[in-house]
């Protein structure tokens, strides 16, 4: 698989974030779902299929992850 060009996407972070500086950002095309670090705009992005994204999103909501 490519890597997209991230930089040209629109990001968007958690509204349940306390703070707006510490957070993961997500963006997404029909087919990929990217995640990066908020305070690394710049830095790396995990490329996700969507699938493999909504799963992961589910399980962070429940707690059932145990980071």
């Amino acid at each position: 698989m490519m890597s997209l060009d991230w930089r040209a996407m629109a990001w968007k972070k958690s509204t349940y974030s306390p703070d707006w500086d510490d957070c993961v950002e997500l963006s997404a095309t029909s087919r990929v779902v990217g995640v990066r670090d908020s305070k690394d705009p710049y830095g790396p992005v995990l490329e996700l299929g969507r699938r493999t994204a909504v799963v992961l999103v589910s399980e962070v909501k429940r707690g059932a992850l145990d980071l």
